[in-house]
């Protein structure tokens, strides 16, 4: 380990994950997501923009029989990505390809993936100071891959009847709505992330299957704080359920 680099434990000790100690680092979404996912056995699942890896890493220690691919085009976060797996141990069913998401038929064939999960740039160029740091910048701003791109990576991926995952914000729901529809993925699943009991909606998580019928199962919501600096109980499970070990979680 480099003076610019922490290895920290996550989900009661269960991971461990090296990342940028002034670069970009995981958020609470990305386990928001990992959570979110539903995935059968032994699914072939690409994690779309995976940066250190922590989504595909979570979701192949809770899946055991599940096969992963990180998409990274950031060098250094898919070195990061690829020291993470075999941290871990997850190194045989964790691959990390440094590759564009724009340019996605340059490394994978048509139609090969179950699933597809991504964590997207949440915000357009024009708007916000854009971060000096290229990892953190590249990681918040469409500055290398939009909603539409990772979208359009998504619909040549995935097999017929594949699914999306991914967490978006809520101020920009509908444009999500329309470009899944656009790539011809249907949104099946849906639920509101809120900061608090009486803040409005910062995100949502949105599953669609590719070339499915119309029909939107709306969840409860989920509220993370239920005071300042204090989780509610439903993300103290969701916590609790990601570090369970993974006989507990089928798959």
């Amino acid at each position: 380990m480099i003076d610019e680099e922490t290895i920290d434990e996550i989900l009661e000790g269960s991971l461990k994950i090296r990342q940028s100690k002034r670069g970009y680092r995981f958020n609470l979404d990305s386990l928001i997501l990992a959570h979110f996912v539903s995935l059968k056995s032994r699914s072939v699942n690409m994690d779309l923009g995976c940066g250190n890896g922590v989504i595909a890493l979570v979701l192949a220690r809770r899946y055991p029989s599940t096969h992963w691919t990180g998409l990274e085009i950031q060098e250094g976060q898919a070195t990061l990505a690829c020291q993470n797996a075999e941290l871990n141990g997850l190194e045989k069913r964790v691959r990390i390809v440094l590759g564009d998401a724009r340019e996605v038929k340059r490394n994978f064939t048509a139609n090969s993936f179950d699933n597809v999960i991504f964590n997207p740039p949440y915000r357009k160029l024009s708007s916000g100071r854009i971060n000096p740091l290229l990892e953190k910048a590249v990681a918040r701003h469409e500055i290398k891959g939009s909603l539409a791109d990772f979208l359009a990576a998504s619909k040549y991926l995935l097999k017929p009847s594949g699914r999306v995952f991914t967490i978006y914000p809520a101020k920009r729901l509908v444009e999500l709505v329309v470009l899944f529809r656009k790539n011809n993925i249907e949104p099946k699943r849906m639920k509101l992330v809120f900061s608090d009991a009486v803040s409005p909606a910062e995100f949502a998580l949105v599953e669609g299957r590719s070339g499915s019928r119309e029909e939107l199962k709306i969840e409860p919501p989920l509220y993370i704080y239920e005071e300042p600096k204090k989780y509610t109980q439903d993300m103290k499970n969701i916590f609790s359920e990601l570090a369970s070990p993974p006989e507990a979680c089928g798959g």
